[in-house]
């Protein structure tokens, strides 16, 4: 054994100890810490030939590179739709990486029936029928691609053809219907073969990003009885805007599509009673996509995807092999899912979902969207903003009043300040900025702290 190796194992508990002490005083200055400092280069240095040992590595790290991280587990990240890591959910992930469990399969432990049983319990959160059944994915790009392979695989059976066998030259083109998808679809599309040109944008409801179902009904007859994909929005990115997934669903009596619903993080307005409204008909998908390192706050990298037809998943995602044995009635997840060696995402889910249980987590959404709407009015109120949108769910997308030109100068300038983190977007062809509340940190002092430092960007 090389001796740094043979050194270290002899010393982990007290470099377990060091990296604990390190955690800790990270984690009790994430509230003053600066929340998103703006990178700069890095000099890359050779690969060492002996290497430090642990304690060197960490020590390292500490002085080359723990500065330049950002706040972004923290109170004041409001860029992109980002978490943090509740208590519980830190400690099952901290076990994750000790047990160094394979979630593949059940062959030789019991992870992968905890794994069902986590599923279980995100089922029973978002009010999903029995009929859904999931698994852990690493991010909504990975869920909403799993969707879509499902649904391309739907399309060939309606066809009569096995695109898992016989490939994409078997099934012709495949029309993809949606309102304001995502980006992640766009980029499936294109790792599926269908390609990004296969997604046609489908109007949307005056001022709104949720789709005219009038229009998308249009749009199904064009296709004269061919089978199609539709994507459906619970919560678009900018403005947290929700299709009529139950109206969209009724248009199945008269056409052929497969429905998916990106549901990342809008599936959460679920745990708010004066919101679940907003996700009526979601157990109507065929598929569906969930962020869970978004507002569930567990660690990077953790996502969930649904379906109703899992004999078609396993069709396109099994690995057949001697070694890994049939199918069976409860396939593995090695057999449902991209990966075949999966790290055990489930248990921070596990861990998060059994220590506060939906009532917990209820009052993380409950208060994250009070707090976007304190934000909403405190913008509302300046001079130098308007809000671009209503305040729906936990976003509120805004730009200067006068100046919308200079949201990304805003943007830049709020960063450096270090007391919050916006990002730029652009809504209806206006330059604008998105602060998004989805940590179970963040309280109303942080939000004051938010609208000041914009006040003083907005100069």
């Amino acid at each position: 054994m090389h001796p740094r190796l043979r050194d270290d194992l002899a010393d982990l508990p007290g470099l377990l100890h060091e990296a604990r002490e390190h955690a800790t005083r990270f984690l009790a200055g994430l509230g003053e810490r600066p929340v998103g400092p703006p990178p700069g280069p890095r000099e890359p240095v050779a690969l060492p030939e002996r290497g430090a040992g642990a304690r060197g590595a960490l020590e390292v790290f500490e002085r080359r590179w723990a500065a330049g991280f950002s706040g972004g587990a923290g109170p004041r990240y409001l860029g992109f739709v980002v978490g943090g890591s509740t208590p519980a959910a830190l400690a099952g992930d901290w076990l994750t990486a000790a047990y160094d469990q394979n979630a593949d399969s059940g062959v030789d432990s019991s992870v992968a029936d905890l794994e069902r049983e986590a599923v279980g319990w995100l089922r029973d959160l978002f009010g999903l029928p029995g009929a859904h059944e999931g698994a852990f994915v690493s991010g909504a790009t990975m869920s909403n691609a799993t969707g879509l392979a499902i649904g391309r695989e739907w399309v060939g059976e309606r066809r009569g053809v096995s695109v898992a066998d016989q490939g994409l030259a078997a099934l012709g083109p495949v029309r993809v219907l949606s309102g304001t998808p995502h980006s992640s679809i766009g980029k499936a599309l294109s790792m599926l073969g269908l390609g990004r040109a296969a997604l046609r944008r489908v109007g949307v409801l005056p001022g709104r990003e949720a789709v005219d179902v009038q229009s998308l009904e249009a749009a199904l007859r064009e296709l004269d009885g061919e089978p199609a994909i539709v994507v459906a929005n619970a919560g678009t990115v900018n403005t947290v805007d929700y299709d009529d997934l139950r109206a969209i669903a009724a248009l199945r009596e008269r056409y052929p599509f497969w429905l998916h619903v990106d549901a990342a993080f809008g599936a959460f307005a679920a745990l708010s009673p004066g919101h679940a409204h907003l996700v009526d008909g979601l157990g109507e998908a065929d598929s569906i996509c969930l962020d869970l390192h978004k507002w569930l706050n567990v660690p990077y990298d953790s996502a969930a995807q649904f379906t109703r037809r899992r004999d078609l998943q396993a069709r396109v995602f099994q690995n057949s092999a001697a070694y890994l044995g049939s199918l069976g009635d409860r396939p593995d997840f090695l057999h449902l899912t991209p990966e075949n060696s999966r790290r055990l995402r489930a248990l921070a889910a596990w861990f998060t979902l059994a220590a506060y249980g939906r009532e917990g987590h209820a009052e993380i959404v409950r208060r994250d969207i009070a707090l976007a709407a304190r934000l909403g009015e405190r913008l509302a109120a300046m001079p130098a903003y308007r809000l671009l949108a209503p305040v729906r769910l936990n976003v509120v997308c805004f730009t200067l009043a006068d100046a919308p030109e200079r949201a990304a100068e805003v943007a830049r300038s709020v960063a450096e300040s270090g007391e919050a983190f916006v990002t730029t977007t652009e809504y209806a062809g206006v330059p604008a900025l998105r602060a998004a509340f989805s940590n179970w940190r963040t309280t109303e002092a942080d939000v004051d702290r938010a609208a000041k430092a914009l006040e003083r960007a907005a100069g």
